[in-house]
């Protein structure tokens, strides 16, 4: 935990193209604002990755929406999680 402040943040980066291909995750352990930056920050790292969306549940787990020109590959999703200090809870990705 981050111990930012802002509960209830959502996040986005840039709107999705009509081809992108939407993964919706989710991850536990973010409870503020701080939090979602991170996350966002991390995944739009990603090669492919053109959008992010959260939707933060302080209490709980939230609900992460990555748009991008491909599948992603569950690894390099649930590394950028974990570099943030997060944990992907769950993701219907490839494991390629």
């Amino acid at each position: 935990m981050c111990g930012g402040h802002g509960a209830g943040a959502s996040s986005a980066v840039a709107p999705a193209s009509a081809t992108a291909v939407v993964t919706e995750l989710s991850v536990s352990g973010m409870t503020c604002e701080h939090c979602v930056k991170s996350v966002t920050e991390e995944l739009a790292e990603i090669y492919g990755v053109n959008g992010v969306d959260i939707k933060l549940n302080p209490e709980g787990v939230s609900s992460v929406v990555v748009m991008s020109d491909a599948p992603l590959d569950k690894a390099h999703v649930a590394a950028a999680i974990e570099e943030a200090g997060y944990a992907l809870v769950s993701a219907p990705l490839s494991a390629d």
